[in-house]
């Protein structure tokens, strides 16, 4: 349920964007990536788009300030092992890992009913979206950590953590943004997708993360 300092000499061994273990896999998820999207686009169900995009840009920041923390204290609040992956984009996310969140916000949103605005013991569906999406993912997280290949190492971190400050905000994004008005839409994706393009043109070639 919790990170370990028992975890801290497996984050040293790691060397990101290293292509070692770079399989063709890596080329098959991202077409199927572009394949749904393009078929959203294509059938203009355009909330669904919005909805993907938008949890994966709050991902895309979260990552990066993971990247961060590493940087400036010496350890991230989670990594993934070399071994586990084709490629390691940032220290906490691998491509495989990445192309799961480019759909995650989707399926979130998906699953909604018609009836957006209906309430379940006084709560509205959205919200026990949120809640019932960020569970399910803290606990498929647990099971990650317990392979050895998904690693906390701060002994404070662990599941109840990562739910409430990393799964809450990102399908918060994922079920909210696609029914806002298009202004707000636009202003939301636009603002954090250039946040992180120049982040990371900034951080990557300086070798911060």
């Amino acid at each position: 349920m919790f990170g370990s300092w028992d975890n801290a000499s497996e984050v040293d061994k790691i060397i990101v964007r290293y292509t070692g273990n770079f399989n063709w896999s890596t080329i098959f998820f991202l077409a199927v990536v572009v394949l749904i999207y393009g078929a959203l686009l294509r059938k203009k169900e355009y909330k669904l788009a919005v909805a993907g995009l938008s949890l994966y840009s709050v991902h895309w920041l979260c990552e990066i300030c993971n990247a961060l923390i590493a940087k400036i204290w010496g350890y991230p609040l989670w990594a993934c092992t070399n071994d586990s992956t084709s490629y390691l984009l940032l220290i906490g996310v691998s491509i495989e890992l990445s192309m799961m969140f480019a759909l995650a916000g989707i399926c979130a949103y998906q699953i909604l009913p018609k009836d957006k605005n209906v309430k379940f013991l006084g709560l509205s569906i959205k919200w026990w979206d949120v809640i019932g999406m960020s569970v399910l993912f803290s606990c498929i997280e647990i099971f990650l950590a317990s392979t050895g290949k998904f690693l906390w190492v701060y002994p404070w971190w662990g599941a109840l953590l990562v739910c409430v400050t990393v799964y809450v905000p990102f399908f918060i994004a994922a079920v909210f943004v696609p029914d806002a008005n298009s202004k707000f839409q636009k202003i939301f994706l636009i603002s954090i997708v250039s946040l992180n393009v120049v982040l990371l043109a900034v951080l990557v070639p300086l070798g911060i993360i």
